[in-house]
């Protein structure tokens, strides 16, 4: 199924594995992108001998010249040099949570990259655009992690109507049928991250993917108490323990938090500050909100490394109450396609039926 987006990435398939924080390792990325998806490594939590090292294993893992990617942090401290790696290590996919600048995306389209940020509203993409990005993920409000209340077929069509770029539907997908919805819209592809975080290829301890097995729509939800900002997880006792805390109690939290955090990725207190004043400019946030969106990185290595349901949270789109299997990524890419040609025939069907003379 060819697209504006397979072309441009290279891809035989319009999916996109989403760059999950301690979920998006060489293992998931290279099954996706061995399954002809794209997969994209998430960075944010390694520190720059690490993502060389996870570029390098993505590549042994798969064939030489397989398309994959790396998501960056745009506020991040060492975005720059994070961005000449994978100039340097040939990677073809650039990705970005936040709108990267105009300097940055000129200098990794210079050097061959393919720039793709993701966004959260119409006007956004529309920057992104005009600084010369080569297509962007358009997120809803129906996906995990941070994420935003306009519902994805709100906002699909209207970035799709706003940008000459192709656009990737990301909020609310799982199988075929929601990449020909998306299709229809306009879309160029679809991009998933709780399906693929639920396959046997990735990483995520068996107790942690049993939980978001057996979660319903209902017990996926949105809070503010693990970083001051619209967060979409799984509820359990410890999001609501935080959601009862009082500020004081999540500000002294978010403190050690972040002191484990910056043990953990090398960086050094004035590094920590850099990235925080970065938040906080992108943002709008406060200093207090600064602080609590240390509790993010380390709440989620908890569960998605360590197993920790008890002590961690697990960032999930509503999607997963509606998923019940855990497929390796060539059995899920399979199968998606192999739906969207079902409900692509369907509807050429049904177009059949109307264009049919009447009988006599």
């Amino acid at each position: 199924m060819a697209t504006a987006f397979t072309k441009l990435v290279g891809v035989e398939h319009p999916l996109v594995q989403t760059g999950m924080g301690w979920v998006a390792g060489p293992r998931l990325v290279s099954g996706a992108a061995n399954a002809g998806a794209l997969g994209i490594l998430a960075s944010a939590t390694m520190t720059l001998d690490q993502l060389r090292s996870a570029v390098r294993e993505v590549k042994s893992r798969t064939p030489d010249g397989t398309p994959f990617g790396v998501n960056l942090r745009a506020d991040a401290g060492d975005a720059a040099e994070r961005a000449q790696l994978i100039i340097d290590e040939g990677v073809r996919v650039a990705s970005f949570a936040l709108a990267p600048s105009e300097e940055l995306i000129g200098r990794l389209k210079d050097a061959g990259v393919v720039v793709i940020p993701s966004i959260g509203a119409r006007r956004h993409a529309e920057k992104v655009a005009a600084w010369g990005a080569d297509a962007v993920i358009v997120q809803g409000g129906e996906g995990g992690g941070h994420t935003g209340d306009v519902a994805t077929t709100v906002l699909l069509p209207q970035v799709v109507d706003a940008v000459d770029i192709p656009v990737i539907a990301a909020g609310g997908f799982s199988d075929g049928r929601g990449l020909v919805a998306a299709l229809s819209y306009g879309a160029a592809g679809i991009a998933m991250g709780t399906r693929f975080l639920l396959t046997s290829d990735s990483t995520v301890p068996d107790a942690v993917k049993a939980e978001y097995l057996k979660a319903t729509v209902k017990d996926v939800t949105v809070t503010t108490a693990v970083d001051g900002l619209p967060h979409r997880m799984l509820r359990t006792e410890l999001v609501e323990s935080l959601e009862r805390a009082g500020r004081a109690r999540a500000l002294v939290r978010a403190v050690r938090h972040a002191a484990g955090f910056r043990k953990l990725s090398g960086l050094s207190w004035p590094q920590m500050v850099r990235d925080g004043l970065a938040m906080k400019h992108g943002k709008d946030l406060s200093w207090s909100q600064v602080l609590l969106a240390a509790n993010t990185p380390m709440l989620l290595k908890a569960s998605m490394v360590e197993g920790r349901t008890d002590l961690g949270v697990m960032a999930s789109g509503q999607v997963a109450g509606v998923i019940d299997d855990l497929p390796s990524c060539a059995e899920l890419v399979s199968r998606v396609m192999a739906e969207a040609r079902q409900a692509l025939e369907s509807l050429e069907a049904l177009h059949s039926l109307r264009t049919l003379p009447p009988p006599g």
